[in-house]
């Protein structure tokens, strides 16, 4: 019996081998965008993670006619009233456009920002919303977050986004300095596909 197959919606090469190395063990074949060229790109114009996530999966559902996991996940300053928020992979666009910015253009803009803020103004949160999209309908939906600090500057090679400037308090170190297998137990992403594996457990013989 064949494997059942779940699309990833996301082209993003880092994200991609996070899922695959945190939803590893289920016997589930792990798709990609990458492996469906044709597909259009799906506007992320929600309002909120959540909506941003749903849109996705729903609509790689439909197109592929597979189950589709998608997520959307960003960082939220407090002193920033919440930004970048939904807008976190193109927060900088203001300064490249019409060249979508890269992690580096986006924390920048943010050290920017927060210059001169002292440590304890400077808490901030990743936010991870995560929607599974059946092809029958059913929608299946999992949060996580993960608490820190913005740091003062760039440090580590790991990761991507705006992990060389998130600062973990209980490693005293960037999520960027970590590695892998450090950020898949403590990342907001980690704790999001948490729950949503004991779904995908719990209905594996359904997809």
């Amino acid at each position: 019996m064949a494997a059942p197959t779940l699309v990833m919606a996301t082209r993003n090469a880092g994200k991609v081998r996070e899922l695959r190395a945190l939803l590893e063990g289920l016997g589930i074949e792990l798709l990609s965008l990458a492996d469906f060229p044709d597909l259009p790109e799906i506007p992320e114009e929600g309002a909120t993670f959540a909506e941003n996530a749903g849109t996705k999966a729903k609509e790689v559902a439909r197109l592929t006619h597979l189950p589709a996991l998608a997520d959307d996940s960003g960082l939220e300053v407090a002193a920033l009233g919440g930004r970048p928020g939904v807008f976190s992979a193109r927060y900088a666009q203001d300064r490249t456009q019409p060249e979508v910015p890269g992690d580096a253009d986006n924390w920048r803009k943010l050290l920017e920002e927060m210059a001169g803020m002292p440590q304890e103004e400077r808490g901030a949160r990743f936010v991870c919303e995560i929607v599974l999209a059946l092809p029958d309908g059913r929608v299946f939906k999992a949060r996580g977050e993960c608490a820190g600090y913005i740091a003062l500057e760039p440090r580590g090679e790991h990761g991507f986004g705006y992990d060389p400037v998130f600062w973990v308090p209980e490693f005293e170190r960037t999520m960027a300095e970590l590695g892998l297998e450090v950020k898949n137990r403590l990342s907001h992403r980690a704790r999001a596909l948490a729950a949503l594996r004991e779904i995908l457990v719990s209905i594996k013989d359904e997809l």
